[in-house]
């Protein structure tokens, strides 16, 4: 499963359930969830509760998946306004490992129980859940995509330690939480939520990419024990300066742009870094990238710098560097139409300049 929302080349962008309230939650947060659940715009339907009722609904006689051998292992229901899971009757099938329901109307996570012994791929991606429920016996998950939703909490998931990729990207997410027990998680999705803090996640030591693109997180902070981190994708948010990384040594890619960064500091101990994304900010000097030797591709653009001594002098020794991405700087506007000579000049190896690939 891949979700592309949070990933690099889309910068500018990548929230429980239903009627059983599980054993422990306090009388205060079933009262919440009842008063979300509720409201004027809902209706009941064939026996449940849907928010919209001019949402079109499964009638529990229309069968879509007639057609399905009852052997089948992969089962794919995309955008065709299902607003019921239980309507699917997938109780019939006995070897499902994909259930992909993506661009529904699903409200309530039901009746996946029966499928709990062979189902390791669940994607809900774009639905209109709320609360999550449901998923309790889903043991053998690896992969959960439950991106473009209504979630406000991460809860009752805890018991899914199989997982490998997680996804809640653009959702209502105010705090990291509910991820104990995930030792073999190797990829957590986050962005576009309202996450402010990075927390809880230090116990995440397989953890190998981690997606915080689009929140309101001011700090790089508890990221010290992911040795494993390769991928750090914390674009569009408020932080200031970089700090914090010096722990992670295995990581290879860092996206931090659309930040309020105002200098390249703070990666002294990643040696490893192959991309390195620091367009969107204030940054007025290059400086403090000439030891990351195996530097392949620098986005640069819309900052401040205006030296090509400095892109020279930083980058000029990178023998893997192959991009570079200078646009929008006043140096770009200085130099008018010697912009590019001048960047060739400065990286004779440099095989692309922005979006255009260099002639030889």
């Amino acid at each position: 499963m891949t979700n592309e929302s949070t990933r690099p080349e889309n910068n500018e962008a990548r929230e429980d359930d239903h009627q059983h309230t599980p054993v422990g939650d306090s009388e205060a947060e079933i009262e919440t969830e009842e008063e979300e659940e509720g409201g004027a715009n809902t209706a009941v339907v064939n026996g449940r509760v849907i928010e919209d009722p001019s949402v079109e609904v499964i009638d529990d006689d229309e069968d879509l998946l007639d057609d399905y051998p009852l052997d089948v292992e992969d089962i794919e229901l995309i955008h065709l306004r299902i607003s019921s899971i239980r309507a699917l009757k997938l109780e019939r099938f006995t070897q499902v490992q994909k259930l992909c329901l993506r661009q529904n109307s699903i409200t309530d996570i039901e009746c996946l129980s029966p499928l709990a012994q062979t189902l390791v791929d669940l994607d809900l991606y774009d639905n209109q859940i709320a609360h999550i429920h449901g998923l309790e016996d889903l043991v053998n998950l690896e992969n959960l995509d439950l991106s473009f939703n209504n979630l406000k909490h991460i809860k009752r998931i805890s018991n899914l330690t199989n997982l490998k990729n997680l996804y809640f990207v653009q959702n209502r997410i105010s705090r990291i939480e509910g991820l104990d027990g995930f030792s073999a998680l190797q990829n957590l999705e986050l962005g576009a939520n309202r996450v402010r803090e990075i927390e809880n996640i230090s116990h995440l030591t397989a953890l190998q990419e981690l997606w915080l693109g689009k929140n309101k997180i001011t700090e790089l902070k508890n990221l010290s024990t992911l040795k494993n981190l390769r991928i750090l994708s914390i674009q569009s948010n408020r932080l200031t300066s970089i700090a914090g990384l010096d722990e992670l040594t295995s990581l290879e890619e860092l996206y931090i742009s659309h930040n309020a960064l105002t200098a390249i500091t703070g990666l002294e101990a990643n040696e490893n870094l192959r991309i390195l994304d620091v367009s969107n900010n204030q940054i007025a000097q290059l400086a403090n990238l000439a030891h990351l030797s195996h530097l392949e591709e620098l986005w640069a653009s819309n900052n401040k710098l205006a030296s090509f001594e400095e892109i020279e002098r930083e980058l000029g020794g990178l023998e893997e560097l192959v991009t570079v991405y200078f646009e929008g700087n006043p140096l770009m506007w200085e130099a008018a139409a010697g912009y590019r000579i001048k960047i060739k000049l400065a990286l004779p190896r440099i095989q692309q300049i922005d979006a255009t690939f260099v002639r030889v």
